[in-house]
């Protein structure tokens, strides 16, 4: 029955974390009159504060010294967060300027390119699912270039600054919490002084939008951490073919708020351009989930050989069934 809990509050979680990606450009616009730049650098400055105080009550604190002793993980953290300033930056401009729709376009190729850069940087070998999934996603761009008379750049440049993203988070090897208040750290000094000189010019919204608009403003240090730390807590309650299949909600949800909400038009080489994507996707999930399952399968029918091999005999295993003083095995959430 707790197992059964911990993946229902895991899936809940999950559901919560990419729902609320999905229908976060209905909040960018309420940041208006302030600038795309304006809305990053309040991110940054109040993320780092939020963050900050979920780890004063969780009390993690130890991985710090560990960090500051690594100078190679801080500079890959550096690289993590000017890459997701990048992102961030360029959503938020998306968003407030009626391009919500090609945005979701990035988030939708994300996993294609993520795909693409294990090839060609880790040496990562694709199954044929995979490399159809590639060329039909490459085959997208093209539609969509030729439609429009130039290469989607937006979601060009948010779904490859995503993958590098994800790329550096992997080599970096920390918990979700811990990583993003280490890049805000990195970002808190450059996004301050940028409001601070904009205070200095009577450019700064914060304190001419009265106190709503300042609220507001506050409170884009939640809508940034909240949904990490649902993500977070999904992660270590519910597979990763789960996850998987969930980060597909927030781009559904932005496209459809991007046609039925700002009302953004679908000419039909841009329908040909996404179906081609959704088309690519498909496949990647059929393929994920035919793999996981025939693992599963296998794993099951090497268990009762492997527990056959492994079985004591004689008095010798009865002597020692387990290791005395040796620990069971533990799952760590950090």
């Amino acid at each position: 029955m707790k197992g059964k809990n911990e993946q229902r509050a895991g899936l809940l979680s999950g559901f919560g974390a990419y729902g609320l990606w999905g229908i976060v450009p209905l909040f960018w616009p309420l940041l208006k009159p302030a600038g795309a730049i304006e809305i990053l650098a309040h991110r940054m400055v109040w993320s780092l504060g939020v963050v900050t105080l979920a780890l004063l009550v969780l009390r993690r604190w130890s991985w710090i010294g560990t960090l500051l002793r690594q100078p190679r993980k801080l500079g890959l953290i550096s690289v993590a967060a000017a890459v997701i300033t990048v992102n961030w930056g360029l959503y938020i401009w998306s968003v407030n300027n009626g391009h919500v729709v090609e945005a979701s376009l990035g988030y939708f190729i994300n996993p294609l390119v993520t795909i693409a850069m294990g090839v060609l940087l880790l040496g990562e070998r694709l199954r044929p699912a995979q490399w159809v999934a590639v060329d039909t996603g490459v085959a997208a761009v093209l539609v969509l270039a030729i439609g429009y008379g130039q290469p989607p750049w937006i979601s060009l440049v948010l779904a490859f600054s995503f993958a590098t993203y994800g790329l550096v988070k992997k080599k970096v090897n920390m918990g979700g919490l811990e990583s993003l208040t280490a890049e805000s750290a990195v970002l808190f000094v450059p996004a301050l002084g940028y409001l601070l000189w904009l205070g200095a010019r009577g450019e700064a919204t914060f304190v001419s939008g009265g106190a709503g608009h300042a609220a507001l403003l506050a409170a884009t240090g939640l809508v940034t951490a909240v949904p990490l730390i649902l993500f977070g807590a999904a992660a270590i309650r519910v597979p990763l073919s789960t996850l998987g299949l969930l980060q597909y909600l927030a781009p559904v949800f932005q496209f459809l708020l991007g046609i039925v909400y700002f009302h953004e038009s679908m000419p039909p080489e841009r329908w040909a351009g996404f179906g081609l994507v959704w088309l690519a996707l498909a496949l990647l999930t059929w393929d994920a989930l035919r793999t996981s399952r025939r693992t599963r399968a296998e794993a099951e029918a090497a268990r009762p050989a492997a527990t056959a091999t492994a079985a004591p005999a004689g008095p010798a295993g009865a002597e020692r069934p387990q290791e005395a003083g040796t620990p069971a095995p533990s799952t760590s959430t950090t």
